[in-house]
């Protein structure tokens, strides 16, 4: 920017208020609401409370410390509260997760496409600084969110993908590795592929020939299995699709928000979901708050649901309420195909959604699991780190 520019708009603007005793934001502000309540209607604006710094997260942020003694939700509160940048302080909390081949939704050790390839995505976004960045389909770099971070700061744009995303890490110092999956990741893919494809061992490359409609049927039999054995206790139901989001606010009420995957268990190969997509997977306001989510991606695509959630807040909306109506959008948005006997959603859709003021709700279309447990996100504030119950639209 041109300094001299920068004083000349400055003076320009001290003109115009000296000139009129009122600025152009407050004019600006004036209008709309005088607009507004010409029309009858009210002012869609959150009501401002004092801020409290909370940490929200889907609920592998309170389970995994990667050998250490914190999980993501603690360190990323606790970075918090020493005065780290709150984005910052969220990265650093996810990278745990990341890291840890326990948790086969992200990073290191997530459940690889169809082909055997860890792919990742992340995105990010910087509520007071109006910054934001995400990588898809990245390939080598167990922490996609400090990639996303990176185009954020780093770059004029908001999202990088495939090779162009792996160029980028390379040139920022990035260690590329030749392949993310874990002992663990691998053992599932094999077992995968031997259920998939009883003879075994085909043409690697088979997927590249196959016509888009056989893609779709490999697809749908592919999730067919990966279920079963989600059934069997091979694999966490909760990673067949993945994710971890997460959200928080500091004590100055600045919101920033990571969202970061290995995506769907073995989807087609070049498949992106929604985590990267700002809007979709992760969607923040300064003003306002910030929404997450994990689950079918595709659903929350079509929808843009967490932008959706971020205005319900904006328009007054508290946490539960503004995701719950998100939920209800999506669930008026979906396919006949993906709604069961009862017409309900056949899948589930999460949203983590924190307000400016440090409330905050997990909701889902299903609050509690086949099995009948309680499903749960992660939390940490000035009580600790815990589990909070995910309220279900549905049940």
């Amino acid at each position: 920017m041109n300094p001299d520019n920068n004083n000349t708009a400055s003076k320009t603007m001290s003109d115009d208020k000296s000139a009129s005793g009122i600025d152009r934001r407050t004019f600006l502000q004036a209008s709309t609401l005088g607009a507004m309540a010409a029309a009858g209607a009210a002012p869609a604006i959150a009501q401002s409370r004092a801020a409290r710094p909370v940490v929200i997260s889907s609920g592998n942020g309170f389970i995994h410390t990667n050998g250490g003694t914190e999980t993501c939700v603690e360190k990323a509160f606790r970075r918090i509260t020493e005065g780290v940048d709150v984005l910052e302080a969220l990265v650093e909390g996810v990278n745990i997760v990341e890291l840890d081949p326990a948790d086969t939704s992200v990073g290191y050790g997530g459940l690889p496409d169809a082909l055997g390839r860890v792919t990742l995505d992340s995105c990010c976004m910087h509520g007071p600084l109006k910054r934001a960045g995400g990588v898809a389909a990245l390939q080598g770099v167990r922490t996609p969110s400090n990639v996303a971070k990176a185009v954020a700061d780093l770059t004029d744009h908001h999202l990088l993908v495939s090779q162009g995303a792996q160029d980028f890490a390379r040139q920022m110092g990035f260690e590329i590795e030749d392949d993310l999956n874990s002992e663990r990741s691998r053992e599932r893919f094999m077992e995968w592929r031997r259920r998939i494809d009883p003879a075994h061992y085909p043409d690697p490359n088979r997927q590249a020939r196959l016509s888009p409609e056989a893609l779709q049927n490999f697809s749908r039999q592919s999730l067919a299995v990966a279920e079963e054995m989600a059934a069997e206790g091979l694999i966490d139901p909760e990673h067949l699709y993945g994710t971890i989001n997460c959200n928080g606010v500091n004590g100055a009420g600045d919101v920033c928000g990571v969202t970061t995957t290995s995506g769907l268990a073995w989807k087609i190969p070049g498949r992106v979901g929604d985590s990267p997509i700002l809007g979709a997977g992760l969607y923040v306001h300064n003003d306002v708050g910030a929404a997450g989510s994990t689950g079918r991606g595709e659903a929350n695509l079509y929808n843009l649901a967490s932008f959706f959630v971020v205005e319900e807040l904006r328009r007054g909306a508290g946490p539960k309420d503004a995701g719950m109506a998100a939920l209800r959008r999506v669930w008026e948005n979906t396919e006949s195909r993906l709604l069961n006997e009862d017409r309900e959603p056949s899948f589930n859709l999460n949203f983590y959604v924190l307000a400016k003021d440090g409330r905050h709700a997990g909701v889902a279309f299903y609050g509690s699991n086949s099995n009948g447990s309680q499903r749960t996100y992660a939390v940490c504030d000035e009580n600790g780190g815990r589990h909070e119950p995910i309220e279900g639209l549905v049940g």
